[in-house]
């Protein structure tokens, strides 16, 4: 076992900073794995948690973008080994329930491991942010959350493979199932709504159009994939999709911020028999009213992407692959690497619209 405390990035109260905090370590138990933590994304999921918009359930143990080495196995772990190369999928479901064996792993309701709570070194316990806790210098999970990649793909590339990218790659591939014929708009061109467009232009999309208010992000955008790029605050959204698509409008819309504002956008753009998606995570409290007689009229469908409906150990070693074979330039994706305790820097960054993703290094 390594030292007997490792540290974590924590926040007591909404709103309230980080703080950088010796855990204690404990060996890991069942078929638990230890990870040693080699970087961590910073998410946009792990702010509206550190805001107190996601849950309330203070103090938190921030962090789940998690790529590292497998340092300690409990008595039961099977399927890794120590020193494997791993990323942590936060969602991977549970493979035996009824859903899962009727071939419906996404409706799992054990997608989401319930991980206990991380003793703090004053007594206090942490919830850990979507069961993982994993902005530190180790974290312990499950067995099945620790997934197997190539080494050659570095840290900082491995860690987005945690959430952002899957998320989104996985919302155009697996949620809408974007085919050839399809013309695709993404709304928000962050981490999310970049996978998106990558996943969007793998899926073979016949085009890809992508929507934000930032012309940076819209240059990112075209080098994922994106055929057009559509400024929100210079052009009239709703004409410049028509006219793109002919006046028909979208068969996909992939909404990748979240919120009433942009789910009724999105409703806007699409054409009739098309798919909308809902990748963004709401604030708690959003509502949104639906006009029910053009939903009806447009058919199609409304859906919920969570994670992307990713099978992790399909689609995480995909992911691997295609970086390195040159087809998905997650290099473009990191907008710079930070210390443990410039977290809170790397943070402010992404609220400020100035970072794709930062990662922390360890």
């Amino acid at each position: 076992m390594p030292a007997a405390h490792y540290r974590g990035a924590v926040v007591r109260q909404p709103l309230g900073p980080l703080s950088f905090e010796d855990i204690p370590l404990r060996a890991p138990i069942g078929d638990e794995v230890l990870i040693r933590v080699s970087a961590c994304g910073l998410c946009h999921s792990d702010v509206h948690f550190m805001h107190g918009t996601s849950g309330t359930d203070f103090p938190y143990l921030v962090g789940h973008e998690v790529a590292g080495v497998i340092e300690a196995l409990g008595p039961d772990a099977t399927g890794v080994a120590v020193g494997d190369s791993v990323v942590v999928a936060p969602m991977v479901a549970c493979g035996e329930c009824r859903h899962c064996l009727a071939g419906r792993p996404e409706a799992c309701p054990s997608r989401l491991p319930r991980r206990p709570k991380v003793g703090l070194g004053d007594g206090a316990a942490a919830t850990p942010v979507l069961g993982v806790g994993g902005l530190a210098e180790r974290v312990i999970v499950p067995a099945r959350q620790a997934i197997v990649i190539d080494p050659r793909v570095p840290p900082k590339i491995a860690a987005l493979l945690g959430c952002g990218v899957p998320s989104g790659f996985g919302a155009a591939v697996n949620t809408a199932r974007v085919g050839p014929a399809d013309d695709v708009v993404v709304i928000g061109c962050g981490g999310v709504g970049i996978a998106a467009v990558a996943g969007a232009a793998y899926a073979g999309a016949r085009r890809i159009i992508a929507v934000d208010t930032n012309p940076d992000k819209l240059d990112v955008a075209a080098r994922f994939g994106a055929t057009h790029v559509i400024d929100a605050f210079g052009e009239d959204l709703s004409e410049r999709v028509r006219e793109l698509t002919g006046g028909a409008g979208a068969d996909v819309v992939l909404d990748a911020v979240g919120g009433p504002a942009t789910f009724a956008t999105a409703d806007g753009l699409r054409g009739p028999g098309s798919r909308l998606v809902i990748v963004g995570a709401p604030r708690q409290g959003d509502t949104v009213e639906l006009p029910l007689r053009r939903l009806f009229l447009n058919a199609g469908s409304i859906r919920v992407s969570i994670w992307g409906d990713c099978v992790a150990s399909r689609d995480l070693p995909l992911l691997a692959s295609l970086y390195l074979d040159g087809r998905l330039p997650l290099d473009e994706y990191v907008s710079g690497s930070l210390g443990l305790t410039d977290a809170q820097e790397g943070f402010d960054r992404l609220l400020a619209g100035k970072a794709l993703r930062s990662v922390v290094v360890i």
